[in-house]
């Protein structure tokens, strides 16, 4: 099994989905305990709402599941959010503060540098990879981080969370008018809620990437399940109809930003 999978395209958006994947090695899945082994904490079906809706975008995906690693954590370990709930490089359990792996299995320091020699620096080495393509060949380059969660979850935010959750590191990882268009349509977007840099304000990917100064720009969005999901719970299920309205709303972001990519190139009119 591969641990990451491109579909180049010629557009300046590139689609960045981390957690989507599902492949659990063996020797790491008879580690987890029975609550690991549902994955609960994937993407779940995040890769199927955006295809197709921005044809030339670039996909960059990881195959394996964030259990093993989680390709949108900083590989030195460091915590995305100092002082809040969250899960780590290798989580130690889910999203429910729940444990996942068996008693005496935690991965140690020799397994997680493995892990990161094996799957997380290929899917980052990818990325960048595509980010540099793409830049030559447009003069600027728009990761899309592709992203999913549960609307309740207890153990990291409180209440329900909205359904858009924009995050551009506080402004710093976009240009102001990508984080401005994604914000305004979402807003727009009847019967849903959305945030602009609220309890998710972007992860690893979004950080460390985004670089207006270099014209690399990037921007994470959250998606509550809620909003293309039958159930947040096992098994997960695709709700097309609900799916259907709110891949509407996600084409025109991402054609919008694509748009305003193209008017960056050097040489276009502004």
């Amino acid at each position: 099994m591969t641990p990451v999978e491109v579909s180049r395209g010629a557009s300046p958006v590139i689609l960045g989905l981390p957690h989507t994947g599902t492949h659990v090695p063996d020797a790491v899945r008879d580690a987890l305990n029975a609550e690991g082994r549902l994955l609960r904490d994937t993407d779940w079906h995040v890769d199927r709402l955006y295809d197709g809706l921005l044809p030339e975008a670039t996909t960059v995906r990881a195959t394996f599941h964030r259990y093993v690693i989680d390709a949108n954590r900083d590989p030195t370990g460091k915590s995305l959010y100092p002082g809040q709930n969250t899960t780590g490089l290798v989580p130690v359990t889910d999203f429910d503060n729940r444990p996942i792996w068996r008693d005496g299995a935690m991965p140690d320091r020799a397994e997680t540098a493995r892990r990161l020699t094996a799957f997380h620096q290929p899917y980052h080495a990818a990325l960048a990879d595509e980010i540099m393509r793409v830049r030559e060949r447009h003069g600027v380059a728009v990761v899309y981080d592709c992203h999913s969660i549960r609307s309740r979850c207890p153990f990291l935010f409180d209440g329900r969370l909205p359904d858009f959750n924009i995050g551009s590191d506080g402004g710093r990882s976009c240009a102001p008018e990508i984080e401005a268009a994604v914000a305004e349509i979402c807003a727009a977007a009847p019967g849903h809620s959305s945030v602009v840099n609220g309890r998710f304000r972007g992860g690893w990917t979004t950080r460390h990437y985004g670089n207006p100064a270099e014209n690399v720009h990037a921007i994470q969005m959250e998606l509550a399940q809620a909003t293309h999901l039958a159930t947040e719970a096992p098994p997960f299920a695709y709700d097309a109809d609900k799916a259907g309205r709110l891949r509407g709303h996600l084409k025109t972001i991402l054609t919008r930003i694509e748009a305003i990519a193209l008017s960056m190139k050097p040489g276009a009119s502004r």
